[in-house]
């Protein structure tokens, strides 16, 4: 039972260093990444598609982003859902190609930037803190219930902790390596 209880702890600490991780790649840098237009949504045919599934999402140089829709029609509408996103990205369609340049950002930009980083980081934190405070909860509920002896709860809880730690220091490893790439000019 501790043991179960100890797993679905780390899975859950685990999805939401990932969700961190998912989030700050969202976080534009100065230089181009496929992965930003990732959560884009086109209207394809009346329904609300991700941009990967209706394009080809590529790096053309190092500021450049190339999107070449598999249907020649769809070039404006994926321009049109880019420019409307909320990243302040303005592409340009050659032909059946968009291209999506990359602007440079301003030092006001780069620590607002930060800001918003580190308040995703701080996020994630709490959410590893909530995981580790159900757990705990879960292993009085089985002291309670007399299914577990207290020093093993005790020895659980400290393994709780131990997790809570290592997730923690996994956050702030994620956040320091994308200040370092806002930061780089």
């Amino acid at each position: 039972m501790i043991a179960e209880v100890k797993k679905n702890t780390e899975q859950k600490m685990v999805k939401s260093v990932d969700a961190l991780k998912v989030d700050l790649g969202k976080v534009r840098t100065g230089r181009a990444h496929p992965g930003i237009l990732d959560h884009i949504q086109v209207d394809y045919y009346g329904a609300p598609t991700l941009l990967g599934q209706v394009a080809n999402i590529t790096l053309i140089d190092a500021r450049t982003i190339g999107v070449t829709p598999w249907e020649k029609k769809m070039a404006g509408v994926i321009e049109k859902a880019i420019r409307d996103s909320d990243l302040g990205l303005n592409p340009s369609t050659t032909g059946d190609l968009v291209r999506v340049p990359m602007p440079s950002l301003t030092e006001e930009r780069r620590r607002d930037l930060i800001k918003v980083v580190r308040g995703e980081a701080e996020n994630a934190k709490v959410a590893v803190r909530n995981i580790r405070r159900d757990a705990n909860a879960e292993l009085k509920a089985l002291v309670k219930d007399k299914k577990v002896a207290e020093d093993e709860e005790r020895r659980a809880q400290e393994d709780v902790q131990k997790l809570t730690d290592r997730f923690i220091s996994e956050i702030d490893k994620a956040l320091q390596i994308k200040e370092a790439e806002l930061l780089a000019v």
